[in-house]
């Protein structure tokens, strides 16, 4: 690992994995290991499916549009 927290991962790993130079990846630490998960942001059809999903859940639970946005103003500190 270099001074500032970089880390090389090696050449047949990255083209396994295909990765390239701007892939993201979200950072996990156990106990005693570091896990880097490639993320890439989900399609439009995939969001779509996301958010429906999260509509339904919140009909289910007797949430309406009007709590939802209360909730992200009071998240967002506003």
């Amino acid at each position: 690992m270099s001074s500032k927290g970089q880390v090389v991962i090696p050449e047949d790993i990255r083209r396994r994995l295909g990765l390239k130079a701007g892939s993201q990846f979200v950072v996990v630490a156990g106990k005693d290991a570091v896990i880097l998960k490639a993320i890439s942001p989900p399609s439009l059809d995939e969001f779509d499916a996301l958010i429906r999903d999260a509509w339904q859940q919140a009909r289910k639970a007797g949430m309406k549009r009007s709590d939802i946005q209360k909730s992200i103003v009071t998240v967002r500190g506003r």
